[in-house]
C-alpha cells in the first residue's frame, strides 16, 4: 500500500513539474532566506543556470544586492500576493510574488512569476505618446474654436451678448454675429449634430461656407444646403441653424430657419413672441429643401434670444417648454439685467436643475441675446 501511495505522489509531483516546465512564463520558488529552491525549464533555458546551490533570488538574474522593494519580502511578512514589474537584461518583467502558507499557517516559501512584458509595455508607451499627441492637437482645435467665436460684440447699433458652454473639448454649437455691410447686421446661431472632432469641423464649414453678403437668409440656407451636398457625408451629420439679417436703418429683422427647433424668441412689454419659421435641416435627406424668408420689427427695448437645445433638452422634456419656466422669463422680462448678466443667470439656474436631478452636462449650452441700440 505505502509503495502505491509514494507512487502516486510521485506521478502528482512530476505532473505538476511538467505544467511548470511547459510554461513560457518564468517560475520560482524562494525561501525565506531568499535562495531560490527551484526555477522552471523556461527560467533555467533563458539564464543558463546550472547549479541553484546557495543562489539568492537577486544573484540569479546577476545583481549584487537585494531589491529595495523586494517582493517576496513583503508576500513573507504581508501574507498576500504582491506585484510589481522588475526590468533586467533590457526586458520588462511584470513579477508577481505569492506566498505558499503551510498547513501550521506559517509561511516558508514564496512563489514568483515572471511574464515579460517588453512589448505590451512599448504599446502602451506609445499608446500613451499618441494619446498625448491627440490631446494637445484637440487643445488647439478647442482654442481655435473659441478663436472662431464672435470675439468683438461691440455694435453702435445692437447690443449683443452670448454663453458658450461646451460638453466635451469640441462642440458642435456656434454662435455669430458680422456686419454684412453699413445697413446690415448678420446673426446666426447653429447646432452640429453630436460632438467631438466630426461636429467641430462641421462648424468650421459652417463659419467659411455661409454667404455673408446677400440680404436674404433663405438665399444663403440654400446655397449653404447645396455645397454641404456637394460631399459624400453620412446621413447622420447634419446643421440645424437660425440666421437672422437686421436692417440698421429699417429695424427690420429678416431671418429664415433650417430645422433650428429651438424657436428664437422676442421679449419686450411682458410679452413673448415666438419666430416660428419652417425648414429642412442642412443635410442631405432631400434633393430639394424649402426655406422661406420671414421679417419681424426688433424695436429699440425688444429682446432677441436665441438657444440651442443643450439648454432645453437635459432637463426639460420638449424645447419649446422653456417659455413656460417662470424663472427664465422673469430673467429675459427683467429690464434691469443687462444682456450678459441675463446669460450668466439662465446658465447658472440650468447648472442647478441639473444637479437637482442628479445629471451632468451631456449637450453645448449656447446662448445669444440681442437688443437694438439707441443712436442719436
Amino acid at each position: 500500500m505505502f509503495s502505491t501511495y509514494y507512487s502516486s505522489v510521485n506521478s502528482s509531483f512530476k505532473f505538476i513539474l511538467d505544467i511548470l516546465d511547459g510554461m513560457s512564463d518564468w517560475v520560482r520558488v524562494i525561501d525565506r532566506n531568499c535562495n531560490v529552491i527551484f526555477i522552471n525549464r523556461s527560467m533555467e533555458e533563458a539564464l543558463k543556470v546550472e547549479d541553484l546551490s546557495d543562489k539568492k533570488c537577486y544573484e540569479i538574474i546577476g545583481c549584487n544586492a537585494p531589491c529595495e522593494n523586494c517582493t517576496t519580502r513583503q508576500a513573507i511578512f504581508e501574507g498576500e500576493s504582491i506585484k510589481k514589474e522588475e526590468v533586467f537584461n533590457d526586458r520588462i518583467y511584470s513579477v508577481m510574488s505569492s506566498p505558499i502558507i503551510a498547513d501550521d499557517g506559517n509561511i516558508y516559501y514564496v512563489v514568483e512569476v515572471l511574464r515579460d512584458v517588453t512589448k505590451e509595455k512599448e504599446l502602451e508607451n506609445e499608446i500613451i505618446k499618441q494619446n498625448q499627441k491627440l490631446q494637445h492637437d484637440l487643445e488647439m482645435a478647442k482654442k481655435l474654436q473659441y478663436q472662431l467665436l464672435p470675439n468683438n460684440t461691440k455694435n453702435p447699433y445692437l447690443d449683443f451678448a452670448y454663453a458658450y458652454q461646451p460638453c466635451e473639448d469640441l462642440s458642435g454649437d456656434m454662435v455669430n454675429i458680422f456686419r454684412i455691410d453699413k445697413n446690415y447686421i448678420g446673426v446666426y446661431i447653429a447646432d452640429v449634430s453630436g460632438h467631438g472632432v466630426s461636429a467641430s469641423m462641421l462648424t468650421i464649414f459652417l463659419i467659411s461656407t455661409l454667404n455673408k453678403k446677400t440680404r436674404s437668409p433663405a438665399s444663403a440656407l440654400h446655397r449653404l444646403f447645396k455645397q454641404f451636398n456637394n460631399g459624400e457625408l453620412d446621413k447622420d451629420l447634419y446643421i440645424t441653424l437660425f440666421y437672422g439679417i437686421y436692417n440698421t436703418h429699417t429695424q427690420v429683422l429678416t431671418y429664415s430657419n433650417a430645422g433650428h427647433n429651438c424657436i428664437p424668441l422676442i421679449i419686450n412689454d411682458n410679452k413673448i413672441q415666438k419666430l416660428y419659421s419652417p425648414g429642412t435641416p442642412i443635410s442631405n435627406w432631400v434633393d430639394k429643401p424649402n426655406y422661406f424668408d420671414s421679417t419681424v420689427c426688433l424695436n429699440i427695448g425688444d429682446k432677441l434670444f436665441l438657444y440651442t437645445d443643450g439648454i432645453t433638452d437635459q432637463w426639460l422634456e420638449e424645447p419649446n417648454e422653456l417659455i413656460s419656466d417662470s424663472y427664465i422669463m422673469d430673467i429675459l422680462l427683467n429690464k434691469k439685467i443687462d444682456l450678459k448678466t441675463s446669460l450668466d443667470l439662465i446658465c447658472k439656474y440650468v447648472h442647478t436643475r441639473l444637479d437637482q436631478i442628479g445629471a451632468q452636462q451631456k449637450d453645448d449650452m449656447t446662448m445669444a441675446l440681442i437688443q437694438p441700440i439707441k443712436t442719436n
